[in-house]
């Protein structure tokens, strides 16, 4: 695992957390995730599910992923809420 500090924040443990993305910063600073191995279909995406999340700073990047997680994409895709 990579343990990345990024702006005193560990990268590494943030990817321990949502394991189902694959995370990094950019050079200009932004986060990024993208979902790993999966590629959402329209209704997912319609019920809000994103395939790629950003932001400028750890927090607002953690809860996006967060969101995401409470939106209900599962591996078995029988439903996206």
């Amino acid at each position: 695992m990579d343990m990345q500090q990024t702006s005193g924040y560990d990268l590494g443990a943030l990817r321990a957390s949502f394991p189902g993305w694959s995370l990094f910063q950019s050079d200009a600073g932004t986060f990024y995730a993208t979902r790993c191995d999966v590629r959402l279909n329209d209704a997912e995406i319609k019920a809000g599910l994103q395939q790629t999340v950003s932001a400028d700073d750890v927090a607002t990047f953690e809860a996006l992923l967060h969101e995401q997680s409470l939106k209900g994409w599962r591996r078995d895709r029988s439903r996206a809420v």
